[in-house]
């Protein structure tokens, strides 16, 4: 019979005494981090006081909607007239830009501000928009609260096609460059806008912000720095763990590409179908590809966002937070779940267009799906194209990439076009 120690014994009264003493320690540890978890204080000069004309701001952005600069993959589509009469109402609505700014047209529509600064040694700086807006998809008119070019201001908000993307960014440089110019200043270096007119027509043959950033390179022209459209500024508030307002930056921009999946079929009369039409078979590759998207992965720039906030959090966030590293794969878990959050953290693909039999009671003998995608720094346009692939896995679906491609930006800092 083999000799056996009580449950009671010595040994186990040692380890069970043992267990709350390391928790109470773990925990100990823990208060100690979190009371040194908190964020740097700063003391900051006082802000002159602002004198923005914030009636005249609404009523130049209302009046910027109601002029109807929609773009179009077809440039035959577009009125070029609404483009023109933009370019005459910036010239109206902002005199002394008109008086003081150089201002030439670029591309088909696009135009170039100049600001001249007083020290040549100086990189110049260059802040982006655009003036073009997306389409109204037929028959959504009604759905509308108010009508999509009317620019109705109820007195809170402003409404209409371009309120966010984003008219509103463009009149807010132009009237806080009215501004200062009304206060008499004048930059140490000079300051280019550049506004394109296609910038929703992803990778266009005649893009205006690439024919912008020709005729700069032709001239020498070497920036300091960018800045383009980022995030908001929003309120962060939990009730007892944080109150205050969180500016999102952004240090990088997500590749684009559309990939076209179609497959063949022998094609007939509907009334003798086979039992998987060619729409039947793609949809196989659609299923197959929406169960295996991309892993996802929380890069290094959001982590320390996460880590920033948790800083700012009172002290109950701050016990939590401070072990963030230790949380970090619940917290991709959790991104992976909600769309808006996911889209931070992998490479998207979302099938989006769809073609089959040009009428009813004709078999297809074609069906194709397109998938548009959004590619995460460190991937590339073949890489996805490889995850398709393996994805859908039949041989017989063939994929092609469309030319419309916008190669992903493999550092924060640098973004380049194919």
């Amino acid at each position: 019979m083999q000799n056996q120690i009580p449950f009671g014994g010595k040994i186990y009264e040692k380890a069970l005494l043992a267990i709350p003493a390391a928790i109470g320690a773990g925990l100990a540890a823990t208060a100690v981090k979190a009371a040194n978890f908190k964020a740097e204080s700063k003391v900051h000069a006082e802000m002159p006081p602002e004198s923005m004309n914030i009636e005249r701001a609404a009523e130049h952005l209302s009046q910027a909607i109601q002029i109807k600069t929609v773009s179009s993959d077809d440039a035959g589509k577009v009125d070029w007239n609404e483009f023109e009469k933009f370019h005459a109402f910036l010239a109206e609505a902002f005199p002394l830009i008109t008086k003081t700014l150089s201002r030439e047209n670029v591309s088909t529509a696009s135009l170039l501000y100049k600001w001249q600064g007083t020290d040549e040694s100086l990189k110049p700086i260059a802040f982006l928009s655009h003036m073009d807006v997306v389409p109204i998809s037929e028959g959504t008119e009604q759905d509308w609260e108010y009508p999509p070019f009317e620019g109705h201001n109820d007195g809170t908000f402003i409404w209409g096609r371009g309120a966010l993307d984003m008219k509103n960014h463009l009149i807010c440089l132009m009237e806080s460059v009215e501004t200062l110019l009304e206060e008499g200043f004048v930059p140490a270096r000079s300051v280019y806008l550049c506004f394109g007119h296609n910038e929703e027509i992803v990778a266009s043959s005649n893009s205006g912000a690439n024919d912008i950033m020709e005729t700069l390179r032709a001239r020498g022209v070497e920036l300091d720095s960018i800045i383009d459209e980022g995030g908001a500024m929003v309120p962060a508030k939990v009730k007892g763990l944080l109150d205050g307002k969180l500016a999102g930056i952004g240090v990088a921009e997500k590749g684009y590409a559309d990939f076209k999946l179609s497959v063949k079929a022998k094609g007939g009369h509907s009334s003798q179908p086979p039992k998987h039409t060619a729409i039947g078979e793609i949809s196989k590759a659609v299923v197959r590809l929406e169960k295996n998207q991309f892993k996802g992965e929380i890069p290094d720039y959001l982590n320390r966002m996460f880590m920033e906030v948790g800083r700012h959090c009172t002290y109950p966030g701050r016990f939590v937070m401070c072990n963030y590293k230790v949380l970090e794969p619940l917290v991709k878990f959790a991104m992976l779940q909600i769309p808006p959050a996911a889209s931070m953290v992998h490479t998207t693909m979302g099938v989006t267009m769809s073609s089959g039999s040009p009428a009813a009671n004709v078999l297809p003998q074609s069906a194709s799906v397109t998938v548009n995608c959004r590619i995460m720094p460190g991937e590339s346009i073949a890489s996805t194209k490889e995850h398709i692939r393996k994805a859908i896995k039949k041989r017989q679906y063939r994929d092609r990439a469309f030319k419309r491609q916008r190669a992903v930006a493999h550092l924060p800092h640098r973004h380049k076009s194919v």
